[in-house]
């Protein structure tokens, strides 16, 4: 059977001349309003995207990336998706993004340096506007792909240490002094700490490296530590929790390395009828909204997530009100939260 030669015509791909046709202008200024460039009038302007919304175009972007080199999209780059914390990093991107023309492009490294290596040079390949990036510590490969990449480049996360080009988190080494200090103050003194083998979660491993030295400016040391390998669970907060509290009864406040494995501590101690704050105290990290679900609140420390990817997002978009896009380090402060399990004094 003959196939309709119209209904091949309606197959084709639509191009500028369709959305001109349809729109009733030039496709030069189908080309500047679908590009957001040139001085086109408002109603012109709405009479063209109404016909090209009507007809179902959507521009060729590789072809336009072709003469300027860069195509509308912004890598962002993030160890893991398992966990709460980096939704709410892509959240804060999106939304300083939303009106710019840009698009932000997600790769997961699952804190592997060589898999690091292969999603930058894959987004890199594309040749994006900008690269918003977790950390600071890389591998040689993938800081000299970086340090060549011509364009905008964030790393979030963290501020201690020396960026590529842009830094914008916290200090995770103040911020694990800050928690030390505050158990400290509350009346602890055998305290224990879990969390994360952290052969690459360097982050954790400064929270503990700033929580250590607190401890020995008070005179104190950390009496017991418990480690895991892969991702974070409440089932393993609940494993650790009892591992270490059967091994080292006496402790009496719990350092977690994140909210997660944290919440499953507290759940053991409730179930176990253990006194929380008084005879246990316990502390996470990262200001989850999990925490706020439970029986009773889990101190934490605000990791300031949201408005790390809105202030990263805002430098490759060019949109900071002094316009700089380079040289830039923004060390935001997180807040201590004590919630229910830290003893008031």
């Amino acid at each position: 059977m003959a196939k309709d030669p119209s209904s091949a015509l309606q197959r084709r791909p639509l191009t500028l001349r369709d959305v001109s046709d349809a729109s009733g202008v030039s496709e030069m200024t189908v080309s500047r309003v679908l590009r957001n460039r040139g001085d086109v009038s408002g109603a012109t302007r709405e009479r063209v995207l109404a016909a090209a919304r009507e007809l179902g175009y959507v521009p060729n972007r590789i072809a336009g990336a072709l003469a300027s080199q860069r195509v509308n999209l912004v890598a962002v780059i993030i160890p893991s998706l398992s966990n709460m914390v980096f939704p709410e990093v892509l959240t804060g991107v999106s939304e300083v993004l939303e009106d710019t023309g840009l698009q932000p492009v997600v790769g997961v490294t699952n804190y592997s340096p060589e898999r690091e290596e292969k999603v930058l040079y894959e987004m890199l390949s594309w040749r994006p506007s900008g690269i918003i990036i977790a950390g600071l510590e890389r591998s040689h490969a993938a800081r000299a792909m970086l340090e060549n990449a011509g364009i905008p480049i964030v790393e979030i996360m963290d501020v201690d240490g020396t960026p590529v080009d842009n830094a914008v988190g916290i200090s995770h080494r103040r911020a694990g002094r800050h928690m030390a200090e505050a158990i400290v103050a509350a009346g602890y003194r055998r305290i224990g700490f879990l969390g994360t083998m952290m052969p690459y979660d360097h982050r954790a491993r400064k929270r503990l490296e700033g929580f250590e030295s607190a401890l020995i400016a008070a005179g104190l040391t950390v009496e017991d530590r418990e480690f895991y390998s892969g991702g974070s669970a409440l089932l393993k907060g609940r494993e650790m929790t009892e591992a270490i509290l059967s091994r080292s009864p006496d402790l009496d406040f719990l350092y977690y390395s994140n909210d997660l494995i944290g919440a499953g501590g507290l759940l053991w101690c409730l179930n176990h009828a253990i006194e929380v704050p008084e005879k246990v105290g316990l502390a996470g990290f990262n200001g989850v909204e999990l925490v706020q679900g439970l029986p009773c609140h889990l101190a934490t420390m605000d990791a300031c997530r949201l408005e790390i990817g809105r202030k990263a997002a805002e430098i490759v978009a060019g949109k900071r009100a002094d316009g700089a896009t380079s040289g830039l380090v923004i060390e935001l402060e997180p807040k201590l939260e004590p919630g229910d399990t830290i003893r008031r004094r």
